[in-house]
């Protein structure tokens, strides 16, 4: 039988473990976004090497199951001395990852901007650096919105997989209570709803931040 209350007794817990899940998944997108930005300006670059390692890092990050990824940081990085906490290694995994897909949305984006304009911030002194920050990624992040929401909303997803590493985020501990108290459907229906509503209000600010810029192209 459908037990409610147990519903009501873990949904405060439920809720406190889904802000770890927000701050995981959005530090990792964060940090994603700029490893991104710097792959996918390496791999429209003119050098040889930047096109190369850029190709590799996105192939590679595409190409492993995230799952793996997150197996091979918790297990390899104490090999190497690097002795880190399960979450930092989660989230750099993350970033990592998101940083190859992240790489790829910003590549159709600053293909999309007229050559033209770059030539001209060039005439008037910008650097490449200056040029990176101030046209080509703001243009490029206008360009490509909604697939960065997506990206977005599939890392909320994603981070799910920590909970293989130890991390206490919303899946593991709807987990330890499924387990603790025998009623999976009931918990596991709520921790859902709580994704639900997460990714709903990132993609509701995806959309406005939309409507923001197409008023202001408008004007």
């Amino acid at each position: 039988m459908f037990n409610t209350e147990i519903i009501v007794k873990s949904l405060p817990m439920l809720l406190q473990a889904s802000v770890w899940t927000v701050i995981y998944s959005l530090t990792s997108v964060a940090i994603g976004f700029c490893i991104g930005t710097l792959m996918c300006a390496a791999g429209l670059s003119a050098s040889r090497l930047g096109r190369a390692v850029s190709a590799f890092y996105v192939s590679f990050f595409r190409g492993v199951p995230l799952l793996v990824q997150l197996l091979i940081s918790y297990y390899c990085l104490p090999l190497i001395g690097v002795n880190v906490p399960s979450s930092v290694a989660a989230v750099g995994t993350l970033a990592l990852c998101t940083g190859a897909y992240i790489a790829e949305i910003l590549r159709g984006g600053f293909l999309g901007i007229p050559p033209g304009l770059i030539e001209a911030a060039r005439m008037v002194g910008l650097s490449r650096a200056q040029i990176l920050t101030r046209i080509e990624v703001p243009l490029a992040v206008r360009f490509t919105l909604p697939s960065l929401v997506n990206e977005t909303t599939m890392m909320v997803k994603a981070s799910s997989l920590i909970s293989v590493v130890g991390v206490l985020e919303l899946t593991r501990l709807a987990q330890n209570i499924a387990t603790s108290t025998f009623q999976p459907l009931e918990i596991y229906l709520t921790a859902g709803a709580i994704y639900f509503v997460i990714n709903g209000a990132i993609t509701l600010a995806g959309e406005f931040a939309e409507s923001r810029f197409r008023m202001e192209k408008a004007r």
